[in-house]
């Protein structure tokens, strides 16, 4: 069996995306099943230094990036369009990552004319708030190329319990519940919070909440401002680290919350962060924070309880299971509900530090990325062997 994952990007401005599809093609690689992964150069502001046009092995699959024009997520890429007209043929099965993208749209249509199976992944962008954002424009894409594409697919992958529901509401049959995971080892053993500390000195001695994701505004940045400054007011040495790249030109508006809500001199934004410095900075944070309006299911909130930290997250971030594990604080996406639920963390530290415990504990027991390749390699072999899709809701059993 080949398989062939097909991605916008995967750099890492692009955030958890980037980071779900490569370590999906390396777990399913690691099985010994035949994966490649064709993508392109863009990665914001910067392009990949990469080789274009060839093939790279990368241990056990391979990766072929092609040149693209982009602009911000919109991105284009004719020469990856024209390899995979010559070549999708010679595949059992593509897997595609994002929607909303008219290079994947262009790509199913190009499945479909091959009879070649495929898979969508649409990594929340089928969530409420994330169709609601930028509707009219959404709307006319949905109806003219999106809906018919992803009902044509053999599988529709949803990494949450209410991305499933949501997917499910739309009417979309062929679902499969696969969700996120990390690699255990990586978070048995953080490195010395120091690292950290001597790239942002501002941060010693200080009680720090760690913001770790892009700076987009589906993010809750202008929910997270009002509510650290009320913390701040009541807890004067807590320091905010807003930690993630800004691939869209939203840093700006970003900061400018935090100095209308008079506590800018309080946080630091770092951009992004990567390698053993972002694992430094999760070392170093004593809680975790998402305000998010809408996640699929975000690879950050994994690494804060994989890390062993008190989170606080919204309804938005699609992880109730986390809520019935009682290992984070899941709170309406409003101001107060964040800042009371921060406070309350700080006002009980030794609460705090077994909901953090537990949170650990409940990742490194359910959500990892070989578990993840598994079931996807389960899936795929269904699907080109025309058989039942498997159901995966037992995760937590």
């Amino acid at each position: 069996m080949k398989i062939l994952f097909i991605a916008p990007y995967i750099g890492a401005t692009y955030g958890g995306t980037s980071k779900i599809v490569t370590e999906l093609v390396r777990g399913i690689g690691h099985l010994g099943v035949s994966v490649d992964l064709v993508t392109t150069h863009a990665n914001g502001s910067k392009n990949l230094d990469v080789l274009l046009n060839e093939w790279i092995n990368d241990k056990n699959h391979r990766v072929q990036y092609f040149y693209s024009w982009y602009q911000d997520d919109f991105i284009i890429s004719p020469s990856l369009i024209n390899w995979l007209f010559k070549n999708v043929k010679n595949y059992d099965i593509v897997h595609s990552q994002t929607v909303f993208a008219p290079m994947i749209s262009v790509a199913h249509s190009i499945c479909k004319y091959f009879k070649i199976p495929y898979i969508v992944t649409p990594h929340g962008m089928l969530e409420p708030w994330a169709l609601s954002y930028k509707a009219w424009k959404k709307r006319i894409y949905y109806n003219f190329f999106e809906n018919l594409a992803i009902k044509n697919s053999s599988a529709i992958q949803a990494t949450s319990i209410l991305e499933l529901k949501n997917i499910n509401y739309l009417e979309f049959k062929n679902t499969v519940f696969i969700p996120n995971g990390i690699h255990r080892h990586e978070f048995e053993t953080l490195p010395n919070p120091k690292i950290f500390y001597q790239q942002f000195p501002e941060t010693t001695g200080k009680t720090l909440i760690l913001f770790l994701g892009r700076i987009d505004p589906k993010k809750g940045l202008d929910l997270l401002a009002p509510a650290f400054a009320k913390v701040h007011d009541q807890f004067p040495h807590t320091h905010l680290v807003v930690a993630g790249p800004d691939n869209i030109g939203f840093i700006d508006k970003a900061q400018s919350y935090f100095l209308q809500a008079g506590c800018l001199n309080a946080v630091t934004f770092t951009g992004m962060v990567s390698g053993a410095l972002k694992y430094a900075a999760l070392a170093a944070a004593n809680l975790y924070v998402a305000p998010s309006y809408s996640e699929g299911f975000s690879m950050s909130i994994l690494e804060g309880m994989a890390s062993g930290l008190p989170c606080i997250i919204t309804h938005g971030c699609n992880f109730p299971e986390a809520a019935k594990a009682e290992a984070a604080h899941i709170v309406e996406i409003n101001v107060n509900a964040i800042a009371n639920a921060l406070i309350e963390c700080l006002s009980n530290p030794q609460q705090a530090k077994e909901m953090g415990d537990r949170a650990c504990e409940f990742i490194f027991q359910n959500y990892t990325w070989d578990r993840a390749a598994d079931k996807l390699i389960q899936v795929y072999k269904s699907v080109v062997n025309k058989k039942p899709l498997p159901e995966f809701l037992d995760i937590l059993k």
